[in-house]
Parts: structure tokens; C-alpha cells; sequence
């Protein structure tokens, strides 16, 4: 029954849904080309395929409050987001043309099933942001003084434990070797990664206990700094004991991986030891 709605859907939308791709096809490419396709912006797709789900999955739940707009609200904000795509591509703003893109994805929705039924779907569409690239200076702001301090705790606990390591700056000398400090810490972009998993985990298992959501989401920050920590040790051992080879090749993304996967786990096993205790 599902996919037979989703069929006859399509069918009833196809128009709307061809010009929605034609319009925002060069922010797309953008996206895919240049966001995605780095570390920074690799969960995008993961974020987008499980945000997809969970939209279509709750707009069953929200055809009973469907009731569209007006055609005069719902070509107006259809027109008013389509022109500011336009205008923010023509002026090569491409981080408000992404933002623009997505308020017209949410407009096109609205023109379909009415504000009320919008509302009912906040999750997925919030959610959904996350697959959007932020701006490169508020990454920046958000990320640098967290590098800083990971780089500076490791350094200081691998000269306690006897290591010929010392930093100046952006620069981490281990032995006879260096390290780039913003490399060594690429991984910290995971910490957007691990909340946005988090909040769909937990917002799948308990949509219902927005304490517990929020106790649980908030634990997410500091397990993705730790791990990062974690994973910056790793390298700078890997570089110490291997060589700059060793550590900018496979083992510099299996020790992302690892860490990454143990912050889910730790999420995971995190929500089971509360569920208990509670």
C-alpha cells in the first residue's frame, strides 16, 4: 500500500518535482561535486538517503492533517524562494544558494500538503539540514578552538609518557617527524556527523521523551571530542612508529573509521545503560 501511494503520488506531482530539479540541478552538482566529495561533507549523503526515509515514512502519519494553502500563499512562497536561488547563484553566493534551495524544497512540500501537516514533519526536515555543507567560516569558528585544545592534550599527554613530541603553532613535531595540526584533527568534522546520527537514532527510539532526547543528543558532543582525541594519538603514534607514509595512507582513514564507529557504539551502549538505570 505504501509504495502504490507513492506511486500514484508521483504520478499526481510529477510536474512540480521535474522543475524542482531543473531549477536546483547546478546547486545539486555543487553539492555532490564539491561538499560531498570531502571529508568535511561526507555524511551528506547518508544524512540525505536516512532523512529521505524518515520524511516519506511520516508523511503517511501526516495525511490526515494534509490541508494545502491557498494557491495565492503557495505559488507566492514557491516564487519568492525560486527567485532568491536565482539571485544568490547569479551572485555566486553558493552557501545562502543551498540555504535558498532548501527553504524552496520546503515551500514545494507546503504548496502540497499545508502548514499544519509541515509542522507534524519538523523532525525529518530539521534533520535534513545537516545534509546541507555549512559555510567554511562557521565551521571554522565552531571547530578551531576544539582543534587547538585536542592537539595541545595529546601533546602534552605523549611528552608525559616519555615522547619526544613538542608543537609550535600549527605544527606537531613527533620524533623527526611532522604533523599538520588541522589534518591531524580532520576528524573533529565527524562531531556534526555523530549528532546528526544521533538525533535520528535517538529521535526513532524515543520520540516521545524529549528529556531523554536531549540528555542523550548533548552526550554526543563531548564522545565525538573524545574520540577525536583518540584518533589524533593514533595518528601521531601511527606517524611516530610507521612514518608520514603510513599515517596519511589506509590507517589515516581506518583510525577515522574506528573512532567514528566506536562513538556510535559508546551512543548506543550509552542509551542502553540509561534505559536500565531509569
Amino acid at each position: 500500500p505504501a509504495f502504490t501511494a507513492l506511486v500514484a503520488w508521483l504520478r499526481r506531482s510529477w510536474p512540480a518535482l521535474a522543475g524542482l530539479v531543473l531549477i536546483t540541478f547546478p546547486t545539486w552538482r555543487f553539492i555532490t561535486t564539491q561538499s560531498w566529495s570531502t571529508e568535511q561533507g561526507s555524511h551528506g549523503p547518508l544524512v540525505l538517503g536516512t532523512g529521505l526515509w524518515l520524511l516519506f515514512r511520516m508523511l503517511r502519519e501526516a495525511d490526515a492533517i494534509r490541508k494545502p494553502p491557498s494557491p495565492l500563499r503557495a505559488y507566492g512562497s514557491i516564487a519568492a524562494f525560486g527567485a532568491l536561488l536565482l539571485l544568490f547563484r547569479a551572485a555566486a553566493v553558493i552557501e545562502l544558494e543551498v540555504y535558498a534551495m532548501y527553504g524552496l524544497f520546503v515551500a514545494v512540500l507546503h504548496a502540497f500538503i499545508g502548514g499544519r501537516a509541515v509542522r507534524h514533519l519538523w523532525f525529518p526536515l530539521f534533520y535534513l539540514l545537516f545534509a546541507v555543507p555549512l559555510p567554511d567560516s562557521l565551521v571554522a569558528a565552531l571547530t578551531n578552538p576544539l582543534k587547538i585544545w585536542i592537539s595541545e592534550s595529546a601533546v602534552s599527554l605523549l611528552h608525559f609518557l616519555g615522547y619526544p613530541i613538542a608543537s609550535a603553532g600549527v605544527m606537531i613535531q613527533i620524533g623527526q617527524y611532522q604533523l599538520l595540526v588541522a589534518a591531524a584533527c580532520a576528524g573533529l568534522n565527524s562531531l556534526i556527523t555523530l549528532t546528526a546520527l544521533t538525533l535520528f537514532y535517538v529521535y526513532l527510539s524515543h520520540r516521545a521523551n524529549w528529556r531523554y532526547m536531549a540528555v542523550l543528543t548533548a552526550a554526543a558532543i563531548p564522545i565525538a571530542i573524545f574520540s577525536n582525541l583518540v584518533r589524533v594519538l593514533l595518528l601521531i603514534l601511527i606517524t611516530y612508529y610507521g612514518g608520514e607514509a603510513a599515517a596519511q595512507g589506509f590507517l589515516h582513514n581506518f583510525a577515522g573509521m574506528t573512532t567514528f564507529a566506536v562513538s556510535l557504539a559508546t551512543i548506543y551502549f550509552l542509551d542502553i545503560t540509561i534505559q536500565k538505570i531509569l
